[in-house]
């Protein structure tokens, strides 16, 4: 399934990029093209095009509905941080913690090494001791981050 998903989010990508970062698709044709069910186009939009991964996804359901994937042009550090910021809000998981600084690689903002130290001192077995590790979690995130971008 995740060779499914990477195929899917490879050619969203390209029709992203193509349409100047603007495209309006069809979940059942998408799905038609690959042979899967449409709750698979779900599941790769919901995880491979969030917010804080640079994407505003908007959807119209009925008989002409569509989606609407966005990718937004940050001009600078400030927005991203902001923008990461707020995804974290008070509770962050490991998995989008996880997703978040693998967008920081991407981003050329931290390294892969970088990023496999602090997702270690984020994980669950790193946080086992503490109640609330998902506030931990956010805490810690958000102070890495504000070093990042400083």
């Amino acid at each position: 399934m995740a060779k499914l998903s990477n195929s899917i989010e490879e050619f969203l990508n390209e029709l992203i990029f193509e349409s100047d970062g603007v495209v309006e698709i069809q979940r059942s044709k998408i799905s038609d093209q690959f042979n899967c069910a449409p709750s698979q186009i779900n599941y790769v939009l919901t995880t491979r095009f969030t917010p804080f991964k640079g994407y505003y996804v908007e959807s119209r359901r009925g008989g002409g509905g569509y989606i609407r994937i966005v990718k937004v042009k940050l001009e600078d550090d400030e927005e991203r941080l902001e923008r990461f910021l707020n995804f974290i809000g008070d509770s962050i998981t490991k998995n989008n913690s996880d997703d978040l600084l693998e967008e920081l690689v991407r981003l050329k903002k931290v390294t892969k090494r970088e990023m496999e130290l602090m997702k270690v001192s984020l994980s669950d077995r790193s946080l086992s001791q503490c109640e609330n590790r998902n506030e931990l979690r956010a805490d810690l995130l958000k102070n890495m981050l504000l070093v990042i971008f400083s």
